[in-house]
């Protein structure tokens, strides 16, 4: 979450009128992560969410809010979206000229962490499962958009930066890696919607206990173990000698909610890979081309090099 359109009282204000969720008390802008501009706002209701979409269309947003719903309504605890005077679940805002859209959804208890403990991580296990199983009976199903196609564009993009900036060495590994990946093929492994997304920034806890799952916005229909895959990248690998005991305490969670089969046991190790170089690339791109913001977070793209490698036993 970040801030790159800036809203005024009056703004958040005019938009609320088309909610029954009160008038605004006060807001502040949400700096943690980087895809959206985000708000919590505060009415004579509780506390929401604002978020404004910055790099989406109206055309693929409806599938996010259909799916929080979707979610919600299974139990699982994560935002449920507001609906407008008019049923739909958008709104629309202009920015300098720009039409964008964006929505309001229910601020959840918790505070995210810096780091889990094994516990946490067991407990995050479950919820992701919860969230898979959840899922099972959404109808709905959208293409991975950060799959080879897009990783083959962005590696073309980000090469020459890489080299300039992290050596040959980087540059050569991206390509390596790839190719490795082009030659995988997933689609017998049990699959349905997947979060995507899952750094420690987008899971709430109350101690040890998970209270909730936020930003759905990476979410699409892929095997379970990738999203397995990105979350013990973003939650448990901290390269250091505890690593073994962090992944078998999220893994043990998640089994004791939903059995792994033994083929995706067997792709866990290069869904590892494929899941840290997806986000080395994107980051790197978000180095090398960075968008203006007034509250924006970008984040380190070495972290992601050294898990790649890591993971290749290098």
């Amino acid at each position: 979450m970040s801030v790159y359109t800036e809203l005024t009282h009056e703004n958040i204000s005019h938009i609320l009128k088309g909610y029954s969720l009160g008038t605004l008390k006060s807001f502040e802008g949400i700096a943690a992560g980087i895809e959206n501009s985000n708000f919590f706002i505060d009415t004579e209701q509780g506390r929401f969410v604002l978020t404004v979409f910055e790099r989406m269309d109206e055309q693929e947003l409806p599938y996010f809010m259909r799916l929080m719903r979707h979610l919600a309504a299974k139990g699982l605890s994560c935002p449920d979206v507001m609906q407008r005077h008019d049923d739909s679940l958008l709104f629309e805002v202009k920015d300098e000229s720009e039409a964008k859209w964006g929505c309001i959804v229910s601020c959840l208890s918790g505070k995210t962490l810096d780091d889990l403990n094994e516990a946490q991580l067991h407990a995050s296990g479950q919820a992701l499962a919860q969230l898979h199983l959840a899922g099972e009976s959404f109808a709905e199903a959208r293409a991975n958009p950060t799959g080879m196609i897009w990783l083959q564009e962005h590696v073309d993009k980000v090469q020459q930066g890489t080299a300039k900036a992290y050596g040959d060495a980087a540059a050569e590994l991206l390509r390596n890696e790839l190719k490795n990946q082009q030659q995988q093929s997933w689609d017998n492994l049990p699959q349905g919607v997947i979060h995507g997304d899952l750094f420690v920034d987008n899971i709430l806890f109350d101690g040890d206990k998970v209270s909730g799952i936020i930003d759905f916005y990476y979410a699409h229909t892929a095997p379970w173990v990738m999203d397995i895959a990105i979350t013990l990248n973003a939650q448990a690998v901290m390269l250091a000698d505890e690593d073994d005991g962090r992944i078998q305490a999220f893994l043990t969670g998640y089994e004791s909610v939903r059995a792994l089969q033994e083929d995706e046991f067997q792709a866990l190790p290069v869904l590892l890979r494929l899941g840290a170089l997806r986000f080395w690339v994107s980051r790197l791109y978000d180095a090398l081309f960075p968008r203006g913001g007034t509250l924006t977070q970008t984040k380190d793209p070495e972290e992601y090099r050294l898990k790649l490698l890591f993971h290749r036993g290098e």
